[in-house]
């Protein structure tokens, strides 16, 4: 059975308030003085981390906004470019049309003056062989005093006539 000890009970209860004294003022205070500490640095670091996860935030708002212009941005200059690309390529077909007009013009001049030097030099070969066929004919005709006096007479009768 259990006995219950008065002095034992006494001992006891002023050992354990002594033991807690001791406790308070050597490890208690510092203990206490740690825990708060760290509770201060678990708070400063949530803190902490509230403030870069706001930072983030405002960053990744950033970063879409820069995004978002910059893909404005390039949408401007790709349909300049392609404004551009289409200007140079109307204005080189232009230009290459007019060049070509311009051969074309130049190649029918060309062809044209070929032409009236060819005719004009045929014209000039048939008038010369003409001559010398008249002359040839007129010698052979004209060998004999009576087949001149009657090619006169044949050339006034048609000059009087016309």
């Amino acid at each position: 059975m259990i006995q219950f000890d008065p002095g034992l009970i006494i001992w006891t209860t002023i050992i354990f308030t002594l033991f807690l004294l001791v406790l308070r003022k050597f490890a208690w205070k510092p203990i206490l003085k740690s825990v708060d500490e760290r509770n201060k640095n678990i708070e400063d670091a949530l803190k902490a981390a509230d403030k870069a996860k706001e930072e983030m935030a405002l960053l990744n708002a950033d970063n879409e906004r820069i995004l978002s212009e910059a893909r404005v941005e390039r949408d401007v200059l790709l349909k300049e470019a392609r404004e551009m690309k289409e200007k140079i390529v109307n204005e080189a077909k232009s230009q290459a049309d007019a060049d070509a007009a311009k051969i074309l013009d130049s190649a029918k001049d060309q062809i044209h003056n070929e032409k009236m030097k060819a005719i004009t030099e045929l014209k000039n070969h048939v008038a010369e062989m003409s001559i010398d066929i008249a002359e040839k004919i007129l010698k052979a005709e004209l060998s004999d005093k009576s087949k001149q006096k009657e090619l006169i007479a044949d050339s006034l009768k048609n000059t009087e006539l016309n």
